[in-house]
């Protein structure tokens, strides 16, 4: 008896290595279902669809394989959009999979109608219905293609009548589906980029990305060229935080001496990455940028050479034909800076300050020092995303996810679920706002059911607080009865879901409290009372910038007296 496209279409994510699909199933899915139990993929069934997406785009951006949600008809497949802008935006190879009524029932107005194709098309590179057996494995094999080529999401359309219907064929040409290899760049480019590097002499190099991998060549070129190494939030974790040529970061997740180094070098490499916040970008030096992606080449900075290809061979080749320096003057100049501004962020973590509240950047430190050595930690977007992001060291395999793209609020728990069904004995630890949390509080659990031990940070300061730092960064004071909300007993919550809950609400609290959270036997939520109006350090002082945060204050301040 020949195949469903249901049996063809898991066999196939079976033959590329899909261990997992996410989703909620429904009657169009019920045959993709009955599939899936007659392999040896694993159904982990979601609370929302919606979490269904964030957890395959949190497998696919931690091992750049292909990740697999479903939803079923109409609203079902709606709510997998948000989800999916995650992996679309962070360049991580998803297939989406939607349910869809019998093609009889279409351009009816049906119970449950949509037009897949026009809902998923802004957020897929790849978007079609299924319409025949005979099309399916063509059809498959395209979508598949397509995530992996262009790093994003691919959507196929399965009506209920096509999905059950047999398909005469098998996907061909299974060993083509893989995620795509890295290429060299011209030679005439790295010639030009190696001789402007031999005419500078003050040199930084700002890692993306797309160095994940390439930390001797990273270390090997700052040696030779004497020039500190910096990065983006997104490269943070290519290398320990201590390591002496790894400087820290740029922009607000970052440090002061970092934007110095940008700011004095006269010439600056950027590898592997596409970072969008111009602010902190030179204006003035040479600047040469190297990526996979040529259609990001200048489009941040003024820049004067870029060169289409991979990092790994660019920076091999570069080590090979530029000049050793010898000047460690700037180099030094920038570590020292870096040592002092270590030592201001430590005085910030110490637990020994935080009196009455606890201090974010003390229960964040708290958390980095006690984590696994291998340990994945997953940012939520808001203020709590500065915390996690300035204050947790990481160290040996330790990785780093987080909504750096999309900028998704609630996006944390559900990326942090599907990073755990990889391996469930490997730490994953969600870093989440109190307000980011509420979101998608359900997905906690999904983690329950399908024993995912996840553990979950909350920063809870009863309010989205980068909300109202950036109302006041304008010169506003902050809606407060807007952004401002009381919570659930986190802890609480927890147990009741069948998981650990623990909750630190004074400095004393909080040490126990994460201990007992990290080492509890399956999912655990820590829920940490955070001093609500603490302000992060700039890394680039601006004046107008403080005029408008000045005023913002005078404004509550008139308001409050007015009120009365």
């Amino acid at each position: 008896m020949g195949k469903t496209v249901a049996e063809v279409l898991v066999g196939t994510l079976e033959k590329i290595g899909v261990k997992q699909i996410f989703g909620l199933i429904g009657d169009s899915l019920n045959p993709l279902g009955h599939a899936v139990q007659n392999s040896s993929i694993e159904w982990i069934g979601v609370r929302h669809e919606e979490g269904a997406a964030l957890a395959a785009a949190g497998q696919a951006k931690l091992t750049g394989r292909l990740a697999v949600c479903a939803g079923t008809t109409g609203p079902g497949s709606t709510h997998l959009v948000a989800g999916l802008y995650e992996a679309a935006r962070d360049h991580a190879p998803v297939l989406a999979l939607s349910g869809d009524m019998a093609r009889k029932m279409q351009g009816l107005d049906y119970i449950q109608t949509t037009k897949p194709d026009l809902l998923f098309r802004d957020v897929s590179l790849y978007t079609e219905t299924v319409l025949t057996g005979e099309q399916a494995p063509f059809v498959i094999h395209q979508a598949v293609s397509a995530a992996y080529a262009g790093r994003g999401v691919a959507h196929l359309t399965l009506p209920q009548d096509v999905i059950s219907a047999p398909a005469p064929a098998g996907v061909a040409s299974v060993e083509t589906l893989k995620p795509r290899s890295e290429f060299s760049a011209s030679a005439e480019d790295l010639d030009k980029a190696a001789q402007a590097i031999d005419q500078a002499d003050k040199v930084v190099i700002l890692c993306g990305a797309g160095c994940h991998g390439l930390k001797a060549e990273l270390l090997a070129l700052s040696e030779h060229l004497k020039a500190p190494l910096v990065h983006t939030v997104k490269g943070k974790d290519i290398m320990p935080y201590d390591d002496p040529h790894w400087m820290g970061g740029l922009g607000m997740i970052g440090t002061r001496p970092v934007y110095h180094a940008v700011m004095k070098c006269d010439l600056l490499l950027m590898l592997g990455t596409d970072y969008p916040y111009s602010d902190f970008l030179p204006g003035q030096c040479r600047v040469i940028q190297i990526d996979e992606r040529a259609e990001v080449l200048g489009r941040r900075t003024p820049t004067e050479l870029g060169v289409s290809g991979s990092v790994g061979p660019a920076v091999r080749f570069l080590l090979e034909r530029v000049r050793q320096k010898k000047d460690k003057h700037f180099f030094d100049e920038i570590f020292h800076e870096r040592l002092q501004w270590d030592q201001m962020i430590d005085g910030q973590a110490d637990l020994a300050r935080s009196k009455d509240l606890i201090h974010p950047q003390a229960a964040a430190r708290a958390v980095s020092d006690r984590a696994s050595d291998n340990a994945v930690f997953v940012f939520d977007t808001g203020l709590n995303t500065l915390w996690s992001g300035n204050w947790i060291r990481q160290r040996g395999a330790q990785r780093i996810i987080g909504s750096f793209n999309n900028a998704a609020v609630g996006t944390a728990l559900a990326q942090a679920n599907g990073i755990q069904a990889l391996d469930r004995s490997r730490q994953v630890i969600a870093m989440c706002g109190d307000g980011g949390f509420n979101m998608l509080m359900c997905e906690f659990m999904t983690a329950v059911q399908h024993q995912l031990p996840v553990k979950v940070i909350i920063y809870n300061n009863s309010a989205f607080g980068l909300i109202s730092l950036e109302a006041e960064t304008i010169g506003l004071p902050p809606f407060r009865s807007a952004i401002e909300f009381p919570n659930p007993d986190f802890a609480a919550f927890a147990r009741a879901c069948g998981g650990h809950g623990f909750s630190a609400k004074r400095p004393e609290d909080l040490i126990k409290a994460l201990e007992s959270g990290l080492a509890a036997d399956g999912p655990a939520i820590v829920d940490i009372t955070v001093a609500a109006h603490e302000l992060p350090n700039v890394p680039h002082l601006n004046l107008k910038l403080v005029e408008k945060v000045a005023l913002a204050k005078i404004r509550e301040a008139v308001d409050a007296v007015t009120s009365f």
